[in-house]
């Protein structure tokens, strides 16, 4: 199948080309609105108790959260001067006035709450209703509201969900924007002393700029079927551009080490896309099926990213097995053109150098490498014993951002104003609820807050500085209460969504797991025809894994590195974002293992020899994997120093799993497994062996004749 696809690559290269120009200049154009196409948050489960609450009490109540929250101060004036006070009752009148606003609730109103004003008087906020239904129609009407909401004299700042959410999207932007600015010009100056020419070193960069714009025209596609969450767009631009100089640096390497071997151009094509183009095949399909877990979870934010990311990587692997060939086939020889002076090094041809004598060396002593390296993981892993889940706040933005500024000022000035209280709807007779749930452990006070006909909301308060984890279990104490005869209760609030977001998170985290397993035991399977291999490359990816989070709590939990990272620690870790990156990270980490197994594999269908298979193969990609490992670090560094903690969690865990994975795991601990286990790694029953004979995703028919006795191990 591979040779044949190489050949017609060739055949109808100019027309390859043709068809990736048409689809940058859509990318380019109408591929570019994507990012008035998509929505922020949908981090929370729409079927949970905590939503269907929310929706119940602004049903029948009314809306009870506020859409912005607009504070004004002064360091000098106070709430009771004059100028003051009435700057911001002229405010408050404009807002009103607006058709956007359902309502406005200020410390100049005659029933006002004392909670609205600063403990030192120099501060007052506003909360404002909007009418609009929807993340989107919301964050219209803010925009709308905007130039309304300053007050002559006074500093004004704009919090909120809808100015969080708006500034997050904005903050999204340019952490890309700084990105692409940090990363391309070091990742071209990479590429250029890895290939050695400038020619070779545009390669990758041409597969990711199809990849990135080919998956934003994706995107828009989808998102007149469905909401996307604007981080998709980090996404996309992280993996499409590390998974194209990945595949590129594979698949040019390959042919030019066939070109030095004295093929033709054709036949290098061929060549190249039949092994190499296998394996980046079979990594693209493995990430992406990794990706594919996320849609399992209900939470649009994780739907979202999965569809980018599965979007970008899909296109980087066409890209590199169709635009990449016809574009070499044109090259031909032409791609050495432009060489660099570089000192001369061993050829890429030659089976004996450095990585085969450390791949010997490791063989030697197997047990020793094993024990070491996985006491090592062992210690990077075992923060991630001591980690704790919560939801995320305006920390998550950097300092100054004006909806962190009224979050932290609100904590802290105002009275009550640090705490998310808990939201209890019922609806029928509420009976002595609120006395029973007062009585619980650790609650403030439950105070029935609103009535309207047969539905009233008890709102239920505990100490500021209780931890989440207790404040989860007040929730779950509520919900285990029995409900007033003839009423029912729905418990709401900032911790009954944490609450709901774990327990929706750790229900579908098994289905993920054997998802992923699953689809990578059978595709290594197919790729390589052994039982054994698959299994132990799924462990491999769960201790270097197990390493990128414990190293993760270690940071952004327990803060250490927050002068030099630049963000705050909130004491805990966002689990819809760990999910994410356990995607991620198990897609990336058997990428690596595809790379090294598949030359492994080649080697000992000519060879016959387990010890010199996989000395060879380490010898032919250990500089390979290596410097994809140093060029994909750069691409997520520079999404490691955004602005936004989310994706800077993002980037900070992946670059610790390439770190680890490319050295400790590919370089050592795989060697070490498989000189133990010896002829055992190509084993599989009879049955399969005929079935990969027949269907595996090889380029023979049927393994070589020597192959079919080494399935048996001997006793």
């Amino acid at each position: 199948m591979f040779g044949w696809w190489g050949r017609a690559v060739v055949r109808l290269r100019w027309w390859v080309v043709a068809a990736a120009v048409a689809l940058v200049v859509a990318g380019a154009t109408w591929g570019a609105g994507v990012f008035g196409a998509l929505t922020g948050g949908g981090y929370d489960d729409p079927g949970s108790e905590s939503n269907r609450a929310a929706a119940a009490i602004a049903q029948h109540l009314g809306q009870r959260n506020p859409d912005l929250l607009v504070l004004w101060s002064s360091d000098t004036a106070t709430v009771t001067d004059e100028a003051f006070r009435g700057a911001v009752s002229a405010a408050i009148g404009r807002i009103r006035a607006q058709a956007d606003v359902e309502k406005v609730a200020g410390y100049t109103d005659p029933d006002a709450s004392p909670a609205l004003v600063s403990t030192d008087k120099h501060a007052t906020y506003a909360a404002v209703y909007l009418k609009a239904g929807g993340e989107d129609g919301k964050a219209a009407a803010y925009h709308r509201l905007e130039p309304d909401l300053a007050a002559p004299g006074l500093e004004t700042e704009v919090g909120g969900l809808v100015a969080f959410t708006d500034q997050a999207n904005e903050q999204t932007k340019k952490d890309i924007t700084r990105a692409e600015i940090f990363s391309l010009p070091v990742l071209f100056v990479l590429l250029v002393l890895i290939f050695r020419g400038l020619i070779a070193a545009l390669s990758p960069l041409l597969v990711g700029g199809i990849a990135i714009l080919g998956a934003f025209v994706a995107i828009r596609g989808l998102t007149y079927l469905t909401d996307i969450s604007v981080f998709a767009i980090n996404v996309i631009t992280l993996l499409g551009l590390g998974m194209a100089v990945d595949y590129s640096l594979f698949i040019v390497s390959r042919f030019r080490e066939e070109l030095a071997r004295g093929n033709d151009v054709p036949t290098a094509i061929r060549i190249t896309v039949a092994t190499a183009g296998r394996t980046v095949m079979v990594s693209g399909l493995t990430i992406v099926l990794a990706l594919s877990s996320l849609l399992i979870f209900p939470q649009p934010f994780l739907g979202g990213l999965a569809i980018g990311g599965m979007a970008a990587v899909l296109i980087a692997m066409l890209a590199a097995l169709t635009v990449l060939p016809a574009v070499l086939s044109v090259l031909g020889h032409r791609i050495d053109k432009l060489r660099i002076p570089l000192p001369q090094r061993r050829r890429a041809d030659e089976a004996a150098g450095a990585w085969e004598r450390l791949a010997r060396s490791v063989m030697r002593r197997p047990v020793l490498y094993v024990v070491g390296v996985l006491v090592v993981l062992a210690a990077f892993a075992a923060p991630f014993l001591r980690v704790e889940f919560g939801g995320f706040d305006e920390r998550v933005l950097p300092p100054g951002s004006a909806a962190r500024v009224v979050g932290e000022r609100l904590a802290a000035e105002f009275p009550g104003g640090g705490q998310d209280p808990i939201s209890v709807f019922v609806q029928g007779p509420a009976g002595d609820l609120a006395q029973r749930i007062a009585a619980l452990p650790d609650v403030g006070g439950a105070t029935v807050t609103a009535q309207r006909d047969a539905a009233s909301l008890i709102t239920v308060t505990y100490p500021p500085d209780l931890p989440n984890a207790d404040a989860r279990r007040i929730v779950s104490g509520i919900r285990d209460l029995a409900p007033p005869p003839g009423a029912e209760v729905l418990v709401g609030g900032r911790p009954a969504i944490d609450l709901d977001l774990l327990e929706s998170l750790a229900a579908r985290l098994p289905y993920m797991a054997l998802i992923m397993a699953v689809a990578t035991i059978v595709l290594l399977f197919l790729a390589f025809g052994s039982v054994l291999l698959p299994i132990k490359a799924v462990l491999m990816n769960v201790v270097s894994i197990g390493a990128s989070f414990g190293v993760v709590v270690w940071i952004f939990q327990e803060g250490h590195f927050e002068n030099v990272l630049r963000f705050e620690s909130t004491g805990y870790i966002e689990p819809s974002n760990m999910i994410l990156v356990l995607a991620v990270l198990f897609g990336l980490a058997t990428d690596y293992e595809v790379f090294l197994l598949s030359r492994v594999r080649e080697e000992w269908d000519r060879t016959g020899d387990n010890t010199a298979s996989v000395a060879t193969g380490l010898q032919f990609t250990g500089g390979i994997i290596t410097a994809a490992a140093l060029l994909l670090i750069t691409v997520v560094a520079g999404f490691a120093t955004g602005g936004v903690t989310v994706i800077k969690t993002i980037g900070v865990g992946m670059i610790v799993a390439i770190v680890v994975d490319a050295t400790l795991v590919r370089a050592l601990l795989v060697p070490a497994t498989m000189r133990l286990l010896g002829r055992w790694n190509w084993w599989a029953p009879g049955f399969l062996s005929r079935f990969y004979a027949r269907y595996g995703i090889h380029e023979t028919p049927e393994p070589p004749a020597p192959a079919e006795q080494r399935q048996s191990v001997p006793a």
